[in-house]
């Protein structure tokens, strides 16, 4: 049984089955792109108990833990995503959902308060999502942003 965005399912897992082809093919959740299917570009991003992980590599058949997708945390990512379309975070959006799922685990850790701090923590922490669009920037800025928002909100 997997437990995916708090729902269980009873998926039929074939040796060598990756947890991207459970989610896309049988779930029916297409947020999490397979675009290198080497684990190299981040478009698959899922958590996996709040942790990233590449979907396309990961053997569906190994996974214990509840896995979250960009539809599952569409509403704990609303703004994040309004911040993406402020700062020019997207463009061609293919990216984007594992863009996304990246960040929400970066936010959940929290970011230094000092922004030269933060910038270099978010940039090391996404650099495994690829984007051939944005060059970065308003990614970056984008999670930035959001942190400080939330940071913001929870001081009383």
């Amino acid at each position: 049984m997997l437990v995916i965005n708090s729902r269980p399912h009873e998926p039929s897992i074939a040796p060598g089955t990756t947890l991207l082809s459970v989610i896309r093919d049988q779930i029916g959740l297409k947020g999490a792109k397979e675009a290198c299917a080497r684990g190299e570009c981040g478009a698959c991003t899922v958590l996996v108990d709040g942790i990233p992980v590449m979907a396309c590599i990961t053997l569906a058949a190994r996974v214990k833990g509840e896995v979250h997708t960009v539809e599952g945390l569409a509403e704990e990512l609303r703004d994040l995503r309004e911040a993406f379309a402020d700062f020019g975070g997207f463009q061609c959006g293919f990216c984007t959902s594992g863009q996304l799922v990246r960040a929400a685990a970066l936010l959940r850790a929290g970011l230094p308060e000092d922004r030269q701090e933060a910038e270099k923590t978010i940039r090391y922490e996404m650099s495994g999502n690829i984007c051939r669009c944005t060059g970065y920037n308003g990614i970056v800025e984008a999670v930035w942003r959001t942190a400080e928002k939330r940071r913001s909100k929870a001081v009383p």
